[in-house]
């Protein structure tokens, strides 16, 4: 296995400020007051890590303990306070649920958008167009605006096309615990087949026994800190213990 990273993070904190107004009218009579009306919120703090190629990384930890935050960073949707991150190659993120879909475009249109934002030519997208449809089975919506999609018809649409996209990186956060349990197979199918071909797959997750299954590594996250970074089944029995 390559020992060469695609992600690189030195030094990685992210700080959100908290408003504590409960309404607009208080926001309004407190705009440029004191910082006593505001709450510095960390959610990550001081990350340094390297994810090497080829290899399956689950982050895990209770809720609110910076996974998704940290996904996203990793992908490059939010920007750190400070720190940096080191991306290569082509990168696939499945982040949040219809991040990137237009709701007022059908099925079919955001599928050219999608590509489109992900690097893909309209040449490529339209050679890809009949392979995501089949991928997702929701060819009887497609010309239907996704905003009138469940949950899972979304998630079959956004995963169809981030696998096209022939990612070197494929970032999962929880999605595939939207859709019903043979898509879910389905898309755990395709995510193996990722591995044996050797890509890099980094993945957010409550379900522990996927985890222990799928990955070679597990970085587990408490208040934005990294408290247990090793092998899936020592990093699955550092969270029971931490938080079980």
């Amino acid at each position: 296995m390559s020992t060469v990273p695609v992600i690189t993070l030195n030094d990685v904190s992210k700080r959100f400020i908290i408003r504590k107004e409960k309404s607009l009218k208080e926001r309004l009579v407190n705009f440029g007051r004191s910082r006593k009306h505001k709450e510095d919120f960390w959610a990550l703090r001081d990350l340094t890590l390297d994810i090497e190629a080829g290899t399956t990384v689950g982050l895990i930890g209770a809720n609110g303990s910076g996974k998704s935050t940290l996904l996203k960073v990793i992908g490059g949707i939010i920007q750190p306070t400070d720190g940096t991150v080191r991306r290569r190659g082509q990168l696939a993120a499945l982040l949040e649920l219809g991040a990137g879909f237009h709701p007022d475009l059908t099925g079919r249109e955001n599928v050219f958008l999608n590509g489109a934002i992900l690097g893909l030519s309209q040449k490529q997208i339209e050679g890809y167009f009949e392979s995501i449809v089949d991928f997702s089975e929701i060819r009887d919506f497609i010309d239907t605006q996704v905003k009138f999609y469940s949950s899972g018809m979304y998630v079959r649409l956004a995963f169809a096309i981030a696998i096209h996209v022939d990612p070197d990186v494929l970032l999962v956060d929880e999605v595939l615990a939207v859709g019903d349990e043979p898509f879910q197979k389905k898309c755990l199918d395709k995510i193996k087949e990722f591995q044996q071909e050797g890509r890099t797959i980094v993945l957010v997750t409550h379900d522990l026994g996927t985890v222990e299954e799928m990955c070679d590594r597990t970085i587990v996250l408490s208040h934005g800190n990294v408290i247990f970074d090793g092998g899936a089944t020592e990093g699955v029995t550092a969270l029971r213990r931490n938080f079980g």
